[in-house]
Formats: structure tokens, sequence, C-alpha cells
């Protein structure tokens, strides 16, 4: 159940009873795995998670990352996680046995990662980045570049980066001003500068491999002009070890409010004139291979904002069923009235159940685009694969702005609930609220974010991938219209659903008609509202399994009435969890989805004040 960091039980509700990734088994990929297995797989990631990485979350906050003579060091408790994380194969669980993986499905490495992000997501960068950039790799490079880099990668014996920013140029990828130079040897001596790399540089492998993005001399200017590189701080020889170093320095890591532990770096590529890269894939493909792992990383802070969040929101409960304060409002004036834990207050109750409803829609969410790449991989025509690659394509965008957004807000809330206590480092809930804000700006902020779902995903391959998710989600509003109980909330996600894609179509007219402003002044908003209706639909598709469920006990127990109902769900806790799962969705319906209507009204009103406002008027 809880750990402080995860709900383990609602993982497996989404995994084996709302999404059945039992079926994956049938495939020839995962033929080998059965629920036993797999369940496994999740005690042994919380064990990770709890045992080994949790405990370096307050003491890497604290002792932060250094620099010293150019070389930078991680906190020291980091080292000895690293090595029992890579040694136990984590790093790499969902790739291939072929290199060195596990062969898991997606939706379980996004379950392990919920765990491990959940302990400490500043440790967790260090994998993360790595299996990004040996996946790049794996997927682009060469059979001699992947003995070369990948297999050690993905080991953990070697670390990786993702090199895209530089000074000056910022979210702007395009304005690149990094070179490469050809050498005789079909090599590229690379020379420029990239800022705010995470895992930049640090002392926790030999060897770091950075894909660096450069412009070839002579290649065009902009996003299509740009090349990718093999980059290693310590040059490889044609037998696999190590040679001299690679004219990659380090000029300085930052000091930031939040994820300390994970050394950001800005590096400086050829200083000396002696940086050697090797080119990834073809020229003037940089951005189309770096894409690879760009939607990994949006993923990957996406579930960075359900990670912080659940942990936030675990200890928020925690808290609130042991703090003693105040009498029950509904003793009014009563003198005889104890004071009562402050999860019987009802503000106290509301903020619990507002990060709950929307933790365990995002969990949905983030585990379908998992199961999305699983069932994509398995796909036996190329029409459902489109499909199910349509529905990541879409949604990376929106779990990346939506979950990270929610999740500092939760963080927020969760502090609320301690009070003065968790504005103070006495408790954990002021580090997730730090860590976790950085997840609403780099992989691209969600503003960028959400211009891009408006201005790219809703258009791909002419609009058939929103008409697809859609049709779920009518889908499951036809299934759940005429339940008895939960028929009420699905008319309203029925409201908020149509509302949307009539925006959707009144985004299209404006275009048509000249008005691009419009959706790209409203990008972010619509980005909110879309996440709204995707999480009420998942809460309420999830309503529907925990209902049959929860019914099924009630007659098992003989709870044939409303007041032995509420009594059984006291005392049983799968009927607490069933019951609670019906009660989020029903929350959450009444509370955002309500409102969705309404702010696409309001977008088509098509106000632009602070666009005609004068920059004067914005600070006299």
């Amino acid at each position: 159940m809880s750990n402080l960091l995860v709900n383990t039980r609602d993982q497996e509700f989404v995994l084996f009873e709302q999404l059945g990734i039992e079926k994956l088994f049938e495939s020839e990929a995962f033929k080998d795995f059965s629920k036993d297995d797999l369940l496994m797989v999740l005690k042994e990631a919380e064990k990770m998670a709890v045992n080994v990485i949790a405990p370096t979350l307050a003491e890497g906050d604290k002792e932060g990352c250094t620099i010293k003579n150019g070389r930078v060091s991680v906190p020291k408790c980091f080292h000895e996680a690293w090595k029992k994380y890579t040694e136990a194969g984590w790093l790499a669980a969902s790739e291939s046995p072929d290199v060195g993986g596990q062969g898991l499905p997606r939706s379980i490495g996004f379950a392990v990662t919920e765990l491990m992000g959940s302990a400490n997501y500043a440790f967790c960068m260090y994998p993360g980045l790595t299996h990004g950039a040996a996946g790049l790799v794996h997927t682009y490079g060469t059979e001699e570049q992947k003995n070369k880099y990948m297999h050690k990668m993905y080991a953990g014996q070697w670390a990786g980066t993702m090199c895209l920013t530089e000074p000056g140029a910022g979210s702007d990828v395009g304005a690149t001003k990094t070179t490469a130079k050809r050498l005789p040897d079909g090599k590229f001596l690379i020379t420029g500068t990239k800022c705010f790399i995470s895992s930049g540089d640090h002392n926790l492998t030999e060897n770091i491999i950075h894909p660096v993005l450069a412009r070839i001399e002579g290649d065009p200017p902009g996003t299509k002009g740009i090349s990718i590189f093999i980059v290693p701080k310590v040059r490889v020889k044609d037998d696999g070890s190590l040679g001299e170093p690679n004219d990659v320095n380090t000029g300085g890591i930052e000091h930031k409010m939040g994820i300390k532990g994970s050394a950001t770096a800005t590096l400086n590529f050829g200083e000396e004139g002696k940086c050697i890269g090797e080119l990834l894939g073809n020229e003037r493909e940089g951005m189309r291979i770096m894409f690879q792992m760009m939607n990994e990383a949006r993923l990957g802070t996406g579930m960075q904002g359900l990670s912080g969040a659940s942990a936030a929101y675990e200890h928020a409960v925690q808290y609130a069923k042991e703090r003693v304060q105040s009498n029950d409002i509904l003793a009014g004036k009563n003198p005889d009235a104890k004071a009562v834990t402050i999860i019987n207050h009802p503000d106290i109750r509301r903020k619990l159940m507002w990060m709950k409803s929307h933790i365990e829609g995002m969990r949905s969410m983030c585990y379908f685009v998992a199961y999305c790449m699983d069932k994509s991989t398995i796909a036996k025509t190329e029409e459902e694969k489109a499909t199910w690659e349509g529905f990541l394509d879409l949604m990376t965008t929106v779990v990346k702005a939506y979950c990270s957004d929610k999740g500092l807000m939760i963080c927020s809330m969760a502090m609320d609930v301690y009070g003065g206590y968790g504005y103070c480092s006495e408790y954990p809930v002021e580090q997730y609220l730090r860590d976790e804000k950085i997840a609403t700006i780099y992989e691209g902020t969600n503003g960028i974010q959400s211009l891009t779902l408006v201005g790219r995903s809703l258009g791909q391959r002419k609009g058939m991938n929103a008409m697809n998710l859609f049709g779920e989600i009518q889908k499951n509003i036809k299934k759940m219209k005429e339940h008895k109980e939960l028929g009420k909330y699905t008319a309203i996600l029925e409201e908020a659903a149509n509302a949307c894609i009539d925006l959707t179509m009144f985004f299209v007219q404006a275009g048509k008609a000249g008005n691009f402003l419009l959706p790209i002044f409203n990008a972010y908003k619509f980005m909110e509202l879309f996440g709204d209706v995707l999480v009420g639909h998942f809460l309420i598709d999830a309503a529907g399994v925990a209902a049959e469920k929860l019914a099924a006990i009630y007659k098992e127990k003989g709870a044939d009435s409303a007041e032995k109902q509420k009594a059984l769900n006291k005392e049983n806790k799968e009927a607490a969890f069933y019951s609670g799962r019906v009660a989020s969705a029903k929350f959450f319906a009444v509370e955002s989805l309500t409102t969705v209507k309404a702010r696409c009204e309001a977008i088509k009103m098509d106000e632009k004040a602070p666009l005609e406002m004068t920059e004067a008027a914005f600070a006299i």
C-alpha cells in the first residue's frame, strides 16, 4: 500500500485492472512474462526506492554538487546508490536482453520510474539521461558505435547527457552556434559551449558520453542544418579502453533552487581545439535524431511531476492522520469536545481529495502512454501501429506540461496541509516543492509544450490522432453514461469533451480565417483543459472498474445497505481502495470538469488585451 512514496496498490490497479496489461503476454515480445513476474519486479523496485534511493534525498540536497579544479563531485551518498541501482539492472530494465536489459514492458518501466523518482528525482536524473543517450546510439549508431559506447552505458559503467541548450539561444535550438569541422579520418572537431546540461559532469562513472548538436561548417542555418555527434568526455580507443581526455571542460555548475544533487553544468567543447566527435546517424538529421531523446525526456519530466506529487501527497496524508489540532467543526461549541486529527477538518479533506484525484488520473494517463509504446511494439498491422503511436505523439506534450504543472500545485498543497511546519526543512515537503518546480521549465517550458500541442500535435496525420483519442473518450462515455452511480458524472465528462472538441474545430476555423493568434495566445489554456478532459476520462474509466469490484465485495460481505457499506469501507482495505477510486472520479468531475465548457467559451471571446497593451503599461 503506502510506503510514503507511491501507493503501490493503485499502481497495480492501473496496470492490471484498468489497462489489463496481461494482454501483452499473448505477444511474442512479452510471452515469457506473467503477472506474478511483474509484481515481483515492482516489489523489488519498491525495495530499491525505499531502502537505497530515498535515504539519499535529504543528504543529497544538503550536500549538493561541488566543483574543484574543473572536476565535479556529486553527493557522497549517491555513489553506493548508483552502484546498487546499476548492478541490479534498473537502468536498462525495459531494453532487450540482447543489450543487457530485461525486456520489461514500458508500462512496468513507467511504474518503476515513478517509484524511483518519488524517492529522489535528482539522483534518478543520472541514470535517466544515461538511458536516453544510450538509446540514441542504440537506434542510430553503427555497430561499431554500439559496441564502443552503448553496452557500457546501459550497464551504468559510463554515463550520458543531452547537449542542446546554448547561452543566448535557450529554447531556440535552431540558433545553435556549436560547430563541427571535418577531419580526414571522417571524424569531426567540435567547438562550442552548451549550458544547463543535466548530469553534465560528475564522478559517478569513469566516462560520460555526450550527444552534442552542432552545425557542420558550410551547412545551412536553422534546425535543418544541425547534425548530432557522439562526444566522449574521455576518448575511447578501438579496443574499447579509455584513452586521453577529449578537450571537454566544465566551465561551472549551477546553484539551483532544487534538484541540488543533480549536476547542472556548462560544458566547453574544444577550448584547445582538440575535441573529437563522431557523427551519429546522417548529416543534417540532428534534430530528428535528438527528438527521440527529447520525447523520452519530456515523458520523464511528466513522470517527475507525478513522482514528486505522489511522495508529497503520501507524506501529507500521514501527517494529517497524526497531527491533532482544534475541535471537530461538527461538534460546534460543545465544551467537552476534544481536539481531533486534522484529516477530520473539511478544508484538509478537500485539499487531500484534490491531490488524490489528480494523482490517480495522472498515473492512469502516464501509464496509458507507456502502454501505447508496448502496443505499438507488438502491433500486427501498420494501421494498428500508427494508431498507438498516434496516441503517444499527441499525449507526450500533455503528459509533460500537465503533470509537471499539477505536480507542482500538489506539492504546494501538501505544504498547506502541514501549515507552517511544511515550510520548514524538518519535513520533506519543502524539498519536494523545490525539486518539482524545474519540471515546468526544462525539456521545453510548458508554454512551449502547449504551442507544440496546438501548432503541431493536434494536426498530425490530418487530425487523425486527435480524432482517435476523442473516439476512445466517446467510447468510455457511451459505456458509462447509463451507469447507476456514475452516469451523471459521465454526463459532465461528455459536456467537457464536446466543448474541447468544439474549441479544437474553432481553432481550425480561426486559422483558416487568418486569426493565427487565437490558438497561439490560448495554447496554454487549451493544454490545461485538454489535460483535464483526459484525466477525467481516465478517472471515470477507472471508477467503472472499481465500482464493479466494490459491488462484488459488498455482495460477498452481505453489505446490502448504505450503512453497512460505509462500515465495510472503514474496515476492509480493498473496499476502502475501490470506494476511494470511485470518489476520486466524482470529485474531479464536479471540481474540474464542470469548468471546462466555460473556459472554452472564454477562449472563443478572443480577448487580446495583453497583446494590445503597450510594453510601457506593464510597469510604470
